[in-house]
């Protein structure tokens, strides 16, 4: 069955594409013959016409993808190409507009917008004449002498647009371009760049967004693509065939930012709905992966959630939850990915159902819920298993950090496998599985159980 406003995606080569990306990765060589792979091999397409967005959740590559795109990375493998011709090898035309504003602080904003052109050698005459014709473009005639430390953020944000649109690029790239603004000032910027887009106002023939808030791909973009994580890889690409301007309230934009969530929220899940959509982008080598990724949550937030599905019926529409608390879908996302990893709650459709562990752990009283979650944690995850079990087994019963860091660096860079060691100390501690010593960088059980284990080999 056919999703409203869904159709096959455009993710194979097409001769007329401006930059078409094939077979690209992105690893990172280990001293062992393994390699920490960021990117899986993918084939990808920007063409004429289009507004595309990037979503995934974090640590999927999206900012790694669109570097690699752009030409400021090169990938470990693969070719990207910029009309035809290998991109290292063109003359390209793109520009960036960054979610931190990035602009000079002791530039005017005219001086600001001319930067990109002075750089490439333009006259002085013509670079003002360009510049000030871009800043009326977007709405900033009148703050030509203005510094940024002068101006809101939603201004500063014009300027980064302004300075981005001056050198004409072909394809205008974002990333997370509105994150940082308030909603109000946010939802006008949306707008003013689809107005801009609609009247060919500004002189871009495709635009690439990365961001991570699904509503405001649905909101922009022509096509969108979804990203899986561990490693990177294109889940599903297609074409989006509602009318501007969309209506947030309509049935058709609903079930679409429902489809996407369930993309979003079920990884071990291939995406339906969408016609032909594992026929779509190829994704090679992608590796069996031993330890799950532990989502960056903390257990207050999984009883915090439990708490609020439980009060809600024990079933609620993941994009309603996060409408409810004001959460941005990252940071949602791995706190829905944390209680479903220890079993907590299910994603069916789009929706959170709480299950009967979940129930009972959001009604216990807080000793209870320890030992719940304590039971969860080694049935459902490894490394947590593998600690207690290193534990239980040594002597002394201690473990260094070290030796459960050269197990899980084989499968995440380095960065990251300090943020998983990280969320696994956070977690055991809770469920009091063990202790951690942060000055010896040991693993230690907690004194209680150890006195029961000492108390039980005397026995013996």
């Amino acid at each position: 069955m056919q999703e409203a406003g869904i159709q096959n995606g455009t993710s194979l080569s097409q001769p007329d594409a401006i930059i078409r990306a094939e077979a690209i990765e992105k690893y990172y060589a280990q001293p062992s013959e393994n390699r920490i792979q960021v990117i899986a091999a993918t084939d990808l397409s920007i063409v004429p016409g289009e507004i595309v967005a990037l979503l995934g959740p974090s640590g999927s590559g999206k900012s790694t993808m669109l570097r690699m795109l752009t030409g400021l990375s090169l990938p470990s493998a693969g070719r990207v190409y910029w009309h035809g011709r290998p991109i290292s090898e063109a003359e390209i035309n793109v520009s960036i507009v960054f979610q931190s504003f990035a602009l000079f602080p002791w530039l005017t904003v005219l001086e600001n917008v001319e930067a990109p052109l002075k750089a490439r050698g333009v006259p002085p005459a013509e670079r003002h004449e360009r510049s000030m014709r871009m800043l009326d473009t977007v709405g900033l005639d009148g703050f030509e002498a203005a510094y940024p430390k002068e101006l809101s953020g939603g201004m500063r944000q014009r300027v980064g647009f302004a300075r981005a649109l001056v050198v004409e690029p072909e394809v205008l790239f974002m990333d997370e371009p509105f994150s940082a603004l308030d909603v109000l000032t946010a939802e006008n910027l949306r707008s003013e760049l689809l107005e801009l887009w609609a009247k060919k106002t500004m002189p871009t023939k495709a635009v690439f967004l990365v961001t991570h808030n699904i509503e405001e791909a649905v909101l922009l973009a022509d096509r969108i693509i979804v990203l899986g994580r561990n490693p990177g890889h294109i889940r599903t690409d297609f074409k989006v065939q509602l009318p501007q301007p969309r209506d947030r309230k309509s049935e058709p934009f609903t079930q679409l930012v429902d489809y996407i969530y369930k993309v979003l929220t079920r990884p071990d899940v291939a995406p339906t709905g969408a016609p032909d959509q594992q026929a779509g982008p190829r994704v090679r080598d992608q590796r069996q992966m031993r330890y799950q990724m532990l989502p960056h949550a903390r257990p207050g937030g999984v009883a915090g959630l439990l708490e609020l599905l439980l009060d809600k019926g024990g079933r609620d529409d993941i994009y309603r939850l996060a409408d409810d608390l004001a959460f941005e879908i990252d940071d949602l996302l791995p706190i829905v990915d944390a209680a479903q990893l220890l079993g907590f709650l299910t994603i069916e459709e789009g929706d959170a159902a709480i299950t009967d562990s979940g129930a009972e752990f959001a009604n216990s009283e807080i000793l209870r819920q320890k030992e719940l979650f304590r039971d969860a944690a080694v049935e459902n995850v490894l490394l947590l298993r593998q600690i207690r079990r290193a534990l239980e087994a040594k002597s002394d019963h201690t473990v260094p950090e070290e030796f459960f860091l050269d197990m899980i660096d084989e499968q995440f860079s380095e960065e990251e496998s300090q943020r998983q060691m990280e969320t696994a100390i956070t977690w055991g501690r809770y469920a009091e599985l063990f202790d951690f010593d942060a000055g010896r960088r040991r693993f230690v059980m907690p004194d209680a159980l150890e006195e029961e284990i000492a108390a039980s080999e005397d026995a013996k």
